[in-house]
């Protein structure tokens, strides 16, 4: 089955056709399609093609499935013996989305 390596959010993804994967936030509502136009690598065993950095007319199709908010990690800094202690929270904001195509 042929995949490709795409870049989003600063981050590379593996993907196929029909994968789901969370991505950070990205623009756009329920229901609709965005394209990634960074793809590093793209299709399968003799195939594959890879860019440098990028491949040129290569892109990868997804429809946004859900906009949510990611589980809470907690930053925790800690002297011991100082009195020094201080705890931070934070929720990623991250996008839902399922892989329709791929153009390479």
């Amino acid at each position: 089955m042929a995949y490709a390596v795409i870049k989003t959010g600063g981050k590379q993804y593996r993907v196929s056709v029909g994968d789901k994967l969370d991505v950070e936030l990205l623009e756009g509502a329920e229901g609709d399609n965005i394209t990634f136009g960074e793809v590093l690598a793209a299709g399968e065993g003799e195939g594959l093609r890879f860019g440098a950095p990028f491949l040129t007319g290569a892109s990868v199709a997804a429809k946004v499935v859900s906009q949510f908010k990611g589980e809470k990690v907690i930053a925790f800094k800690f002297r011991r013996r100082k009195g020094y202690h201080r705890k931070k929270g934070h929720r990623q904001n991250l996008t839902k989305v399922e892989i329709t195509s791929i153009n390479a």
